[in-house]
């Protein structure tokens, strides 16, 4: 094979490695915001049986700040968790694609319809998981707002 037809394997497949390398780096910043909010559900369900077993008669609002400071994580453990699972997904469309088109290339296979199906559900993948993410984003500044709120309520 020629240099020039190596060239345009390679070019062919440069693309898609980009996408891998951003869903990688996703995946990651994901997996850190997961491994957070698990800690978070942990750490609020701790302090709820604290309160449980040594308080007789817990005071309601805290106890009730609590249930949705649990009621926020278990949320976004879930969101994060989807998250995660759809871009792994994505990413192995994504180097789906990549063999694809080296196999495609090597054995000068005109079905190019497969690369371009693998590409689309590639990004669409990758748009549903951004979606997830903005969901768990939005829902961890409600988080925020409710515990703020409660705070200041307490001064």
């Amino acid at each position: 094979m020629p240099l020039t037809g190596t060239l345009s394997i390679l070019t062919d497949m440069f693309a898609p490695a980009v996408l891998v390398s951003a869903c990688a780096s996703l995946i990651l910043t994901t997996s850190q915001r997961l491994s957070r909010s698990v800690e978070r559900q942990r750490e609020v369900a701790r302090l709820l049986h604290h309160h449980q077993r040594h308080q007789p008669a817990p005071e309601p609002a805290e106890r009730t700040h609590l249930r949705q400071q649990l009621s926020f994580a278990i949320r976004r453990a879930r969101l994060l968790q989807q998250a995660m699972t759809v871009l792994h997904l994505t990413l192995g469309v994504f180097i789906a694609s990549i063999l694809t088109i080296g196999v495609f290339e090597l054995t000068h296979s005109a079905a190019t319809w497969v690369v371009a199906v693998l590409s689309v559900l590639g990004a669409g993948l990758l748009l549903y998981a951004s979606v997830l993410l903005i969901r768990e984003s939005r829902l961890a500044l409600a988080d925020v707002a409710e515990e703020t709120e409660y705070l200041t309520r307490l001064e």
